[in-house]
């Protein structure tokens, strides 16, 4: 029951924050209308989310480990439902704007917290399971998603998209309270290094910034090279801060470790690829081939179906066959789905696009899966939370990178144009999108180079003996 329980945990809070963001999106419209809001203001509503999560992922995993990864979680939670209804009763773009950023902040605090209640619960032999369930759940999360905000937003308003977090979050909060599983034992000389975190929030929020405005400014424009800069010093400050501190943000076992280290690198080329990928998925299937968006969807749904019923196949094929051969099957799979997406015409049929989309879609698993796998797993002990950070924050830059590379390359062929409609169309052809798709090929295609970094085997590393239960209330 125990497992079971961190197990629902688990998997609900991932599904919270996978659906939230994509109902979003259905939303974004409305949201602009209402409020009156520009097209700036509404980007900002994802923009100051994804800056918030991206930069506080690391520390909240940290302090995890350090005060409870079970208190992190509901703290998480409630805060994100209450930033929620915040939302939902927002007067003005600013409020929503505002609150959205507060939302990444909880958002924050609790996606490291649910893999590390995967680690705490679960012995080493069972933990590719209780991993690829949490895939799975996040699959359906993505695929109900749009639907779900599409019918909120028509049927109850943009406000309602909000206002469903609330109970949602507080039935996982109830849950929570209920999970009992072993906590590590730390001393109280262990504290949080402060001029660590800021400096780790500082990089990582700068370098989101930066990535979020390269389809606008271009990779040698002057705001993209001012924060590639600020990026890189602030990296170098990073590194020998974190050499002389006496408690790290990110302890030398964690950045030693070389299965970790390497699922790092994987998910941050695979997930750049596939978002990537699927953002020019969009204005190939609408604007080159003049399907509807519900037609678009339909085309994609062989991915999505993949990640759902692919995960418990992938989590099987981990343990029997190893992380290392699993992951590079996937890695193969998911380049190969992205270039046949650069041949399809506008005559192609459903058959050839969902083929595509279907590899795209089992890659993605076996990787995601292994990769997850080998982060919780090889995790050394007591740093699953800032670990799972980091994992976290490879799957909320690698998309960042994608499309910014898939924007510049789309833009490069005049595919972007923002001339006169006759312009627009003339530009939406096959041909356009092939040079961008090729691109995020070969970024996909480098994670075969991380995959054969992981182990053959995965970790059955031992517990310690005993660890206490943290049975106190949060």
């Amino acid at each position: 029951m125990r497992r079971r329980l961190a197990l629902v945990t688990s998997a609900a809070g991932a599904m919270l924050v996978a659906l939230d963001g994509t109902v979003l999106v259905m939303a974004q419209p409305s949201i602009r209308h209402d409020l009156g809001a520009s097209v700036a203001q509404t980007q900002w509503t994802s923009t100051g989310y994804l800056l918030a999560v991206a930069a506080l992922l690391v520390v909240a995993g940290r302090l995890g480990d350090r005060y409870g990864h079970r208190r992190l979680l509901l703290c998480g939670v409630v805060g994100f439902a209450g930033a929620s209804g915040g939302i939902a009763f927002a007067p003005g773009i600013g409020w929503v704007i505002g609150l959205r950023v507060v939302q990444g902040v909880f958002g924050a605090l609790l996606q490291p917290a649910t893999l590390a209640l995967l680690r705490l619960a679960y012995p080493a032999d069972r933990l590719g399971t209780a991993v690829a369930v949490r895939t799975s759940a996040i699959g359906v999360a993505a695929t109900a998603g749009p639907v779900l905000g599409g019918v909120l937003v028509a049927h109850l308003g943009w406000r309602s998209v909000f206002v469903v977090n609330v109970p949602v979050g507080l039935a996982i909060a109830a849950v929570t309270m209920a999970v009992r599983v072993p906590a590590r034992e730390h001393r109280e000389s262990e504290r949080l290094d402060a001029a660590g975190a800021a400096l780790v929030a500082g990089v990582l929020a700068v370098l989101v910034y930066t990535l979020v405005g390269v389809p606008a400014h271009g990779w040698t424009g002057g705001p993209t090279l001012a924060g590639l800069l600020c990026t890189t010093a602030g990296a170098v400050l990073l590194v020998v801060h974190e050499r002389r501190a006496a408690q790290p943000i990110v302890p030398p076992a964690v950045a030693r470790s070389v299965p970790v280290t390497a699922a790092m690198a994987l998910l941050l080329l695979t997930t750049g690829g596939m978002f990537g990928a699927l953002f020019v998925a969009t204005f190939l299937l609408q604007d080159v081939q003049g399907l509807s968006p519900v037609a678009a969807a339909l085309r994609v749904l062989p991915l999505t179906v993949l990640m759902v019923l692919g995960a418990p196949l992938a989590g099987g094929a981990v343990r029997r066959y190893g992380p290392r051969r699993t992951a590079v099957v996937g890695s193969a799979l998911l380049p190969l789905g992205v270039l046949g997406m650069s041949d399809l015409t506008s005559t192609d049929t459903w058959a050839v696009s969902g083929m595509w989309f279907a590899l795209i879609g089992a890659g993605f698993t076996a990787v995601m899966v292994t990769a997850t796998g080998t982060v919780v797993g090889d995790a050394p002990a007591g740093y699953a939370g800032v670990v799972g950070g980091l994992k976290q924050t490879a799957m909320n830059v690698g998309p960042t990178l994608g499309i910014a590379i898939a924007a510049i390359l789309l833009q490069t062929e005049g595919f972007l144009t923002s001339g006169s409609p006759a312009l627009r169309a003339a530009s939406a052809s096959a041909q356009a999108t092939r040079p961008a798709l090729l691109g995020l090929t070969a970024v996909a295609s480098l994670g075969l180079l991380p995959a054969l970094l992981l182990p053959t085997r995965s970790a059955a590393a031992p517990r310690t003996a005993e660890p206490a239960v943290d049975r106190t209330a949060p």
